[in-house]
């Protein structure tokens, strides 16, 4: 019978370190690689909301009224039907079309929840990208999640990276939305 000594056992425990944390480390390299996303591109979105003059240009409507429940439009629900563009310009042929809503859920300061669907159907790309998640509109940037999609986006994952690029009262913006997926087959 073979006798265990403390010098043994220390010897073998630091080595069970030393196994663990190399393995950690190859295991920490490869997720860094994975973070490059395998898809990414820069669109602009473009929301004209109806203000009651305006039918022809509006691509989007207040279907339910804000709250009395603070100053920041609580309880307004919003529906879209809004034109992405590769630039900034408004009149530029759409690339897609972000079809969706959102609602203001704070009431103490501008925030909302966006639920929406990019829908493609171009030369470049054809399928849809599904993005939800806070719009924390204080924030210089936030992000949204890319829960999945179809076509040449099929089970897509990853993160679009929404800026208020222009806001023009309260019935104008341009949203630039860095759509990175790192989710591709």
């Amino acid at each position: 019978m073979a006798l265990v000594s403390y010098k043994n056992i220390a010897f073998l425990f630091f080595c069970s370190l030393l196994i663990r944390h190399s393995l950690s480390t190859l295991a920490h390299s490869k997720k860094l690689d994975e973070k490059k996303p395998c898809k990414r591109f820069v669109v602009y979105y473009h929301d004209i909301l109806f203000n009651g003059t305006n039918a022809a240009n509006a691509t989007s409507a207040t279907v339910a009224n804000h709250t009395k429940l603070g100053n920041f439009n609580h309880g307004m629900l919003v529906v879209f039907d809004d034109p992405i563009t590769k630039d900034h310009h408004l009149l530029s042929p759409p690339v897609a079309r972000a079809q969706g809503f959102y609602f203001y859920d704070m009431k103490s300061t501008y925030n909302a929840w966006f639920s929406y669907t990019l829908v493609f159907n171009s030369t470049q790309y054809k399928g849809t990208i599904n993005v939800m998640g806070a719009d924390l509109m204080g924030e210089e940037t936030r992000d949204l999640s890319v829960v999945g999609g179809t076509g040449d986006f099929f089970l897509a994952r990853g993160i679009v990276t929404i800026r208020t690029d222009v806001a023009q009262g309260d019935y104008y913006f341009r949203l630039e939305m860095d759509v990175k997926l790192y989710e591709c087959y």
